[in-house]
This record gives C-alpha cells, sequence and structure tokens, in this order.
C-alpha cells in the first residue's frame, strides 16, 4: 500500500485509513479485530476512530487490537459530542477537550495520539480556548497533531487565522463527507484546503453504502442494510438517498452492471474486482482516504473492490472514455470507506 504525506506535515500516512465508526455497533469485538489485522497485513497503518463511536467501545477494541504494534500505527481519534449527561460533557470547552482526551488515552492504552480531531464544530465555546487547549495537549506530548471533522470552509479558514494570529497549533487535516452523492465540498472546502495545504481524509465514500450497488430504483432497501435502518434525520437515510439527482449517478448504464446480490461473490465478480484499482490515478494533495470499516476488508473481498458497481471488464458497454473518467474521479475523490 502507497503512502503520502498528511497535508504539509512530514508524517506519511497509508493512501486508506480504516474508519471504525461501525466497531462494537454493527461489528463486534472478533470482526473488529479481524479487520484491523487484515488492514494491518496489506499494508496499512491509519487507522481513525473517536470518543463517541458507541460511547467508546470502538476506542476500546482498536487499542486492544493494536496492543504489541502501537508504534506501527497512526492512530487518529476525535473530541466534540455527548459522552455523558453533565453540562460539560459536551464541546469544545478546555475543559471537556482535557478530559476527553485523558479518557481517550485509558481506553485507547497508549500514552499519545497521532492526530486528535475536534469533530464538528462548536458555536459556543471560543476558537482561541478551543485551539489553546489542543495546542497545550501537543505541547505535554500527548497528542502528534490536530485536525478538524465536517468543518465548512470559513469555519476551517477562520480556525486556521486564529492559530497563526495567536501562536496556536495548526490543524493538518480535515475530514469531511464526500461520495459521488455528496460532493459539496468541491465547491469551497476543497480549494480551501489546497491553497492552506490541509490533508483531507473523506469519510463515507460509498454514500452509506447507496453506491455499493445493492440498491434499486423503485424498489425498497434490503431490511439488513445500513439505509434501511438510518433514521430519518441521517444523512444516508432511504428518504435522502432515494432522490433522481442520486439516481443519475447511478445511471442505467452503470446500475445494470452491477452483480446480482447473490452472485456477487462470484468467482467472475473475485475476478472482476481484483483488478479494479490498478489503473487508477493519485489525487492531487488531498491526503489520505478513508472508508468506514464493515465496507473495507469485508469476508474475502477486501483491499479491491470499487466503490461503484463498475467493473474493468464491463467498460466495453458504457461510452468511450466513460469508464477512464469515474475511475480516475474515484480514485482521487473517494477511493477507500
Amino acid at each position: 500500500m502507497d503512502h503520502r504525506r498528511l497535508g504539509r506535515t512530514g508524517l506519511m500516512v497509508s493512501e486508506l485509513c480504516l474508519g471504525c465508526m461501525t466497531f462494537g455497533r454493527e461489528l463486534d469485538e472478533e470482526g473488529s479485530r479481524e479487520i484491523i489485522a487484515r488492514f494491518l497485513k496489506a499494508g496499512g497503518d491509519f487507522i481513525d476512530t473517536a470518543d463517541v463511536y458507541e460511547q467508546g467501545a470502538s476506542e476500546e477494541i482498536v487499542g486492544r487490537a493494536i496492543k504489541g504494534v502501537r508504534e506501527d500505527v497512526v492512530l487518529a481519534t476525535k473530541v466534540r459530542f455527548p459522552m455523558g449527561d453533565g453540562p460539560n460533557d459536551v464541546g469544545l470547552s478546555r475543559k471537556h477537550i482535557v478530559a476527553g482526551c485523558e479518557a481517550s488515552l485509558r481506553r485507547l492504552g497508549t500514552d499519545y495520539i497521532d492526530l486528535y480531531q475536534v469533530h464538528a464544530w462548536d458555536a459556543v465555546t471560543p476558537l482561541e480556548e478551543t485551539l489553546s487547549a489542543l495546542t497545550d495537549l501537543v505541547r505535554q506530548g500527548k497528542v502528534r497533531y490536530v485536525g478538524v471533522s465536517n468543518f465548512t470552509g470559513w469555519q476551517l479558514m477562520k480556525a486556521l487565522y486564529v492559530s497563526e494570529l495567536n501562536g496556536f497549533e495548526r490543524f493538518v487535516s480535515l475530514q469531511p463527507q464526500y461520495s459521488l452523492v455528496e460532493r459539496n465540498i468541491e465547491r469551497e472546502v476543497l480549494p480551501a484546503c489546497r491553497e492552506e495545504g490541509v490533508g483531507v481524509i473523506p469519510w463515507g465514500p460509498l454514500g452509506g453504502g447507496f453506491l455499493s450497488g445493492k440498491y434499486r430504483r423503485g424498489e425498497e432497501p434490503p431490511e439488513d442494510s445500513r439505509i434501511a435502518g438510518a433514521p430519518d434525520e441521517f444523512e444516508e437515510a432511504w428518504t435522502k438517498r432515494s432522490v433522481e439527482r442520486n439516481w443519475q449517478v447511478l445511471r442505467p448504464d452503470l446500475t445494470e452492471l452491477a452483480p446480482p446480490p447473490g452472485e456477487r461473490n462470484s468467482p467472475h465478480h473475485r475476478r472482476q474486482t481484483h483488478g479494479a484499482t490498478g489503473g487508477q490515478s493519485r489525487g492531487r494533495g488531498l491526503g489520505a482516504e478513508r472508508r468506514a470499516g464493515c465496507e473495507t476488508l469485508e469476508g474475502e473481498r477486501h483491499r479491491r473492490r470499487l466503490p461503484l458497481p463498475l467493473y474493468p471488464g464491463d467498460a466495453a458497454g458504457l461510452a468511450p472514455g466513460a469508464f477512464d473518467r469515474l475511475t480516475a474521479w474515484i480514485a482521487t475523490a473517494s477511493t477507500c470507506a
């Protein structure tokens, strides 16, 4: 697996980052540890979790799984969302950040975090307080780098300005949602990241599973799928995913190429997907890319699966150059989950 620098830092990370949001929730510890072991064996070393993922269960699983190989892993986690019922158990105040970091270190079984990310914007706490607390954690040796998740363009630029103005640690990466059905960051966020040298770690590149090939226009989602169980307020809810704009992404000439559910693990399917990533172009300064754990190394289909129901052997049925354009976009935007 190739490695690249995270933003403008000297830190090298595997170009695929293993997202662990489903660990302890949709996937038990045994399955989670198997995924981590396969990821490491494949050459990956960038693992991302958060304190709020199953109220710390994901961090605990990750910590136990990487025991003995901690120094070979670039470990990322996050802070921001509620971890209790108290008024200070949420947000980006100095109190919550420091307490959150200490708790994450205990759950992960480590004495430092490689990349500590604020999970979302906090409109209540002054940026100076948040950045000052994060800077102290870096200077204490508990955190190596700091990053953000789910920031808009203006929020990111304001944070970078406050850091420069006050000599605080600078955010080195951004983790936004990005996929063929969620491309809003292309307008302002990605240009800002390129201009400022901020690494990008996309989450949800399969659109919560919508781009996996198992959904059909006019049909209800499979009962055991993530989208079927998503509440209406979630981004991947069926009412939000099953709209005409998204079906246009999965054009008829593409959805017809997707193998039926019972044939996705056929020899033909495995043969086609095995070589699917070989010719993809590299992204331009976007940093490492992320795929949710359950969508990354599932069964014997790990490492090589395209995030679209499209395979090289089927490219003859597309318009000239269509396959090349699609695979180049995927490699740049969301190669990996």
